[in-house]
């Protein structure tokens, strides 16, 4: 399968270079692939002819989104929407990286596929303007939502709690906001499976198992040996940032699971990350 990689230098598009490296592939990424440059994103696609596009690029930083709506949306959304169109035009199937910030927060139980939107910041709008507009545009398309990413190199949580665990021997993380934390290595595995069934629809592939930041935190600390840490306590609105995330958003992986893909529990994953990624 020919399959195009927007932002193919991010951290999920590397580690898809490494779980599809059975296929062809083609990368689009800045500087040179802009998807808010509708021309580029025609060009290019239909210059390479994919069977397949997997649109991983966007605006992630959720603090700049809320900073900045107006470039949010026209990244994530205009963006996805340029993309789309241009699948649409080559006739080509899309998998569309999407956000458990689609959704509102208010269920500790979790998130089905089904269920409606309501986005609570400008990230989240923008993500859900991403889902309407393939949604609207094409028939044959998947939109895979997942949270709380870790990834080799760059920065992520494991990174900065571990730093300020041996920095200060105290931390303090919130307890009421809740989700999935994700390996990036298990969701691009799953998103390669997923391409091969041709089972169009929208999945939640994060790692099994849901909890709050300080329960991850916590177990962080514990599988490094440093449990003699302090972990305070906090509320969301103890911890001043500029976007105000989803308090309880965790996905269910009900469609995945139904065609046979289903992902290991987050604590297994983040074992696997601090063997072969910590120090």
């Amino acid at each position: 399968m020919k399959i195009l990689i927007t932002g193919h230098k991010g951290q999920l598009g590397t580690a898809l270079q490494q779980a599809l490296i059975k296929h062809e592939l083609i990368g689009f990424d800045l500087p040179e692939g802009d998807i808010t440059n509708r021309d580029a994103v025609k060009t290019a696609v239909s210059q390479h002819t994919p069977d397949l596009i997997i649109h991983t690029a966007a605006m992630t930083n959720v603090d700049g989104c809320a900073e900045n709506p107006e470039l949010a949306y026209k990244i994530n959304g205009l963006g996805t929407q340029n993309v789309a169109l241009a699948a649409q035009e080559a006739g080509c199937e899309l998998l569309h990286i999407s956000s458990n910030e689609v959704f509102g927060g208010t269920r500790p139980e979790g998130y089905e596929e089904w269920m409606p939107y309501d986005p609570v910041n400008p990230y989240g709008q923008s993500k859900t303007a991403a889902e309407v507009h393939v949604r609207n545009l094409l028939s044959r398309f998947y939109i895979v939502r997942f949270s709380w990413l870790f990834a080799p190199g760059g920065r992520n949580f494991i990174h900065a709690i571990l730093n300020r665990a041996r920095q200060t021997r105290e931390i303090s993380v919130v307890t009421d906001e809740i989700a999935n934390p994700t390996y990036v290595v298990d969701l691009a595995e799953a998103i390669a499976q997923l391409i091969e069934t041709h089972q169009y629809g929208i999945y939640h592939l994060g790692n099994s198992g849901s909890c709050s930041r300080w329960e991850f935190a916590n177990e962080i600390l514990r599988q490094t040996g440093l449990d003699n840490v302090t972990n305070n306590r906090i509320l969301l609105k103890d911890y001043q940032r500029a976007s105000t995330p989803p308090p309880a958003a965790p996905l269910n992986n009900l469609a995945a699971k139904a065609i046979g893909i289903e992902q290991r529990p987050w604590q297994e994953a983040l074992a696997d990350y601090i063997e072969n990624h910590v120090d």
